[in-house]
């Protein structure tokens, strides 16, 4: 362990860092925000074709995937057929349950979810959905074993919606080859956009990812826009079209909700929160939090990761202190417990912050102005995966103290977990090729080597 530490020492004098409490210079092509054209979505081929497949994590530690799909027309076939590399004469097959809804004037395919369980870890997967001459296969390798020193690359997104700049941060995402999942921090189809929450366009958005979503699981984040709350045409369930398409494995830690709901995967520990569901005191969401941070094992699972979708901290104009309120109930606790990055979206442009905090935040002595903190969690805002409401260009001058870097365009980022003491971070904008990053800095844990960091 001291050999790798004094490796990424010396690293860390030839990578260049970012400068910190800049904001980018870049302007972005000024373009509409276009979404593609639902006839460019088409379904695939063969009657009753399994469509918009993807994958999530299907139990607390990584050996359960959730596999699931849309039949269009028919309810059946419900399984999933599934193998391990090498051994195709040892096939497995697992039935999904099966849902479907009515929203307005939209009625939806079949939808199905099944959960394979006790698969080995890092090991490549092979399956099949349909049947006879309509069968579609894919594929997914389950992460290493829970441990310290594992090493473990995600992708960041946030905000994606499915324009022509939408298709530029996916397909950037998907020619990077270190990715193995994505974390998701919501705001995904934008259906919401269109009139009557026109669900065609979760369809659409379904077929858009499968590209990726099939093949490495996506984990799961509720937006604003999955709300799909609409009085006016008698929809009054929340969250309706997005929680009969996306499960997650929330029982596992014992969450009430799958808007909250909590993961270990490699050596992170991720923690999904839900910015629009009640989180005051006393509520399910905040007993659940409560309980649920102090299960962490940081010789486990070193890297402690939240998403949520509104930003606590954002100096942009757009969606400015929407998430106030959520900070002040919620940071003393991520504060104490060492997390070490918040990852959150809703705003449509790129935002890197300091190592901060506001915990001494009392109305009383006025003492709320955010301060250095090595306990506290760098903020990233990553809601710029280019949806049709377009970029949000309007930063705050003068840029705060808190904000290390910030630019107004759109992209994906990766987190290299290398150890239980390093991680290396990039931000890619969409213009730049995929091995160019816009902005990048190691990540010390805050747990095992709480050093400052070059920003």
């Amino acid at each position: 362990m001291e050999f790798i530490t004094v490796v990424f020492h010396l690293l860390l004098h030839t990578v260049g860092l970012c400068s910190g409490g800049s904001t980018s210079q870049y302007v972005r092509k000024a373009e509409p925000a276009i979404d593609i054209p639902l006839e460019l979505f088409p379904q695939p081929s063969g009657y009753n074709a399994p469509e918009q497949v993807h994958i999530t994590q299907g139990d607390l530690v990584g050996r359960g995937v959730i596999i699931s799909w849309v039949t269009p027309v028919e309810r059946h076939p419900n399984v999933v057929t599934y193998w391990e590399d090498g051994k195709q004469d040892e096939k497995h097959k697992t039935h999904s349950i099966t849902t479907s809804y009515r929203y307005y004037n939209y009625s939806s395919g079949y939808i199905h979810h099944a959960t394979i369980k006790k698969l080995n870890y890092d090991t490549l997967y092979f399956y099949e959905l349909g049947k006879q001459n309509v069968t579609r296969r894919f594929s997914f390798t389950t992460p290493p074993k829970v441990g310290p020193d594992v090493p473990y690359t995600f992708g960041i997104m946030g905000d994606l919606g499915q324009t022509y700049a939408s298709k530029q941060t996916l397909d950037h995402y998907v020619s990077n080859p270190k990715g193995q999942a994505v974390l998701m921090v919501g705001d995904l189809s934008y259906a919401d956009h269109y009139p009557f929450h026109d669900n065609r366009r979760w369809d659409s958005w379904g077929r858009f990812i499968e590209k990726s979503a099939a093949y490495q699981p996506w984990i799961w984040t509720a937006g604003n826009h999955e709300l799909d709350f609409a009085p006016e045409i008698e929809e009054y369930t929340p969250f309706k079209p997005y929680m009969h398409r996306y499960h997650v494995p929330y029982r596992a830690s014992q969450s009430t909700s799958p808007l909250w709901y909590s993961i270990k995967r490699a050596s992170a520990y991720i923690i999904v929160l839900s910015s629009y569901s009640a989180y005051g005191k006393y509520t399910p969401q905040y007993k659940w939090l409560k309980q649920e941070l102090p299960k962490v094992n940081r010789a486990e699972t070193p890297w402690l990761i939240v998403l949520v979708h509104s930003p606590w901290y954002n100096s942009n104009n757009y969606h400015f202190m929407e998430g106030e309120s959520m900070r002040v109930m919620y940071e003393p606790w991520l504060v104490q417990n060492k997390v070490d990055l918040v990852l959150a979206g809703h705003v449509h442009s790129y935002e890197r912050s300091e190592r901060i905090s506001n915990v001494q935040y009392n109305i009383t002595d006025g003492l709320s102005t955010p301060i250095k903190d090595a306990s506290a969690p760098v903020y990233i805002t990553i809601g710029d995966g280019g949806n049709i409401e377009g970029m949000a260009d309007s930063f705050i001058d003068p840029q705060p103290s808190y904000s290390a870097y910030r630019e107004a365009s759109f992209g994906h980022a990766t987190l290299e977990i290398k150890n239980r003491t390093h991680a290396y971070y990039t931000w890619h904008r969409n213009q730049d090729s995929d091995v160019v990053a816009a902005d990048s800095i190691w990540f010390y844990n805050r747990y095992w080597y709480p050093n400052e960091e070059s920003s």
